[in-house]
């Protein structure tokens, strides 16, 4: 039974939202704008783009303090393009700019960037870099800066051209437009500049590019971020949502096309990612596992089953079809009442248990025998609640068609699925891929990989037993607590054990049921936030490290020409907040 089988105490009894064709709307963005903040919005909207462009291997090599010096000055000398292109499109946009205050912050934003431009020679002497040779911009510098002179033209569509804005309005809108495609490139530096500042600050080291990272960084480069994005969302005021939605489009790209030119940039060394990068198909095996609910899922299966169960079950005073009299299911009042019991049952008792797990006084150093043993006692509190579920006889008679339904619709955290679509169809990558649950349903599961093209997904997880194409309320257990998990995955590692090829194993989960797969594994990657997860791991010892400053750290102490390795059983754990950085550090960021 899941972990989170609590959620099962707000199932909602009304409307039958799984069965029901989702009613068609439209989203205007007025109300955002009325409330300003646009460019924050379209930030958080699109982090993806930022995590991406943080797990390139320029970025990490430049945040390790040992990229090539020569690297650094070709992105250096690109950059010189970027700030070029920018001054063009802000005097283009103060054309536009119908506003006297507005008009004002723009020009004073042009004279920020003409400032850098006559400061730059200076600012990349540190690294010799001559800026009197004219350099050729590559082709993601080529696609961005097109890309911004283009919307600063007007050429978008439905606006026209400068030269034929007849309404100080159609005016505001292209300044509006302008300003959209530019404000993610600042405010994706200022992240960059951030996010290594505050590793190299923490690690207390002298740092090659320590001049890039104090300027990106500093109050003095975010204040022109905050006049850009003040000025935005200034000008958004006006727009519809229509024009809004074409502001959104234009920032995204523009946030995508920074990314691909950080991709773009040329690191001739050794680097710790992407692992595909170290990967030969002939010699390597990549052996990827990974969780289902809530690792891969926004709501837990066995609220999706329960749910399922009360809203097609029949009312009190209701007759059951003819075709589904050899199972009778108990009426949907009686059922809404035993999934609450059985709820509160199970959350009552899963506190006592973990509390048991840690009556022992906390270790020092990692002791995965003794976190073996802890969770053998929650692998029987597990079993224990199953046969309640079972005896309960509250998922009697659920449709087949029903469960596949739920799965196609289910909704998967932001970039999962696409994650497991771009490493299943990767040629170039000798991988296996598993999913272990606790999922009472696999029928489920397989669904909702298969809605997404990915019909062969290997899934190891329980099984409803049927009559026809219904439920009979029984379970055929296969996985149901952490020690079962951990014996499905020695178990496939042991059958790939045969040839010769080497395998990596990676083991993505969220809960504690996951915990002796993600310390087994060579690599454990924990997603999300849970609060038990962390307590009981470190409680036996279990250190957790943000992804990011440990591939830093790896790519530091890489030595150019030696092979690194990941090994499983060190006691760490790898923590990231999206599957983003799992496909940027797996298979790539582009």
């Amino acid at each position: 039974m899941p972990i989170l089988f609590k959620t099962l105490l707000i199932i909602r009894s009304t409307n039958n939202h799984l069965f029901k064709k989702p009613k068609s709307f439209s989203f205007s963005f007025s109300s955002m704008a009325e409330g300003g903040h646009t460019a924050k919005r379209f930030w958080d909207k699109f982090k993806k783009e930022s995590i991406l462009t943080l797990y390139t291997p320029f970025v990490v090599s430049l945040a390790s303090g040992n990229l090539k010096i020569d690297s650094f000055r070709h992105f250096l000398a690109q950059d010189l393009h970027f700030y070029k292109c920018f001054a063009q499109a802000y005097e283009l946009a103060e054309d536009c700019a119908d506003d006297d205050d507005a008009k004002v912050s723009i020009v004073e934003l042009r004279k920020s960037v003409l400032k850098e431009l006559k400061h730059h020679g200076e600012f990349v002497q540190e690294w010799s870099l001559d800026l009197s040779k004219e350099t050729t911009p590559n082709a993601a510098t080529t696609k961005y800066t097109n890309f911004l002179l283009a919307t600063a033209s007007g050429k978008v569509d439905g606006v026209k051209g400068p030269g034929e804005l007849a309404t100080p309005f159609e005016k505001t809108k292209l300044a509006a437009y302008t300003l959209g495609a530019m404000a993610p490139s600042l405010r994706l530096y200022v992240f960059l500049g951030k996010e290594i500042k505050s590793l190299v600050d923490a690690n207390g080291d002298d740092h090659p590019y320590m001049k890039w990272i104090d300027k990106y960084s500093s109050e003095t480069y975010q204040e022109v971020l905050l006049q850009t994005e003040d000025l935005l969302d200034k000008l958004s005021v006006s727009l519809t949502g229509e024009e809004l939605d074409t502001m959104q489009k234009l920032y995204h790209q523009a946030l995508k096309l920074e990314m691909e030119f950080f991709v773009a940039q040329p690191v001739d060394q050794q680097t710790v990612l992407p692992l595909s990068k170290q990967h030969i198909p002939a010699e390597h095996r990549l052996m990827l596992f990974s969780d289902f609910d809530l690792t891969c899922t926004v709501v837990d299966s066995s609220a999706i089953l329960a749910e399922i169960a009360i809203v097609t079950a029949p009312k009190i005073d209701q007759t059951q079809p003819e075709s589904q009299s050899q199972i009778t299911r108990m009426p949907s009042a009686d059922l809404r009442n035993t999934w609450e019991l059985l709820s509160t049952q199970y959350s009552e008792e899963y506190e006592q248990c973990t509390e048991s797990m840690l009556a022992n006084e906390k270790v020092e150093e990692f002791d995965y025998e003794g976190l073996k043993k802890a969770l053998e006692q929650l692998s029987e509190f597990e079993r224990r609640a199953n046969m309640r579920v079972i005896e309960s006889n509250v998922l009697k008679g659920l449709n087949l068609e029903d469960i596949k339904r739920a799965g196609e619709r289910l909704i998967l955290h932001d970039g999962c699925m696409g994650f497991f679509q771009n490493i299943t169809k990767n040629e170039n990558l000798n991988v296996n891929v598993h999913v272990l649950s606790y999922c009472w349903c696999a029928d489920l599961i397989r669904s909702a990989f298969s809605s997404g093209g990915i019909p062969t997904m290997q899934v190891h997880a329980n099984e409803f037993e049927y009559e026809g194409s219904l439920s009979t309320g029984e379970i055929l257990k296969k996985v149901e607590s952490p020690i079962d998990k951990l014996q499905a995955f020695t178990d496939i590692l042991k059958n790939c054990d045969q040839s010769e090829k080497t395998n990596l194993t990676i083991y993505i989960g969220d809960s504690v049921g996951d915990l002796l797969c993600l310390l087994e594994a060579d690599i454990g990657i924990v997603i999300g936030s849970s609060s038990s997860l962390r307590r009981i791991a470190s409680h036996f010892g279990v250190s957790f490290v943000p992804l990011f400053p440990a591939l830093v750290k790896k790519q530091k102490e890489l030595v150019e020409g030696n092979s690194f390795s990941w090994k499983g059983l060190s006691g760490v754990l790898y923590t990231v907040s999206s599957w983003a950085e799992v496909h940027s550090f797996t298979i790539g960021s582009s």
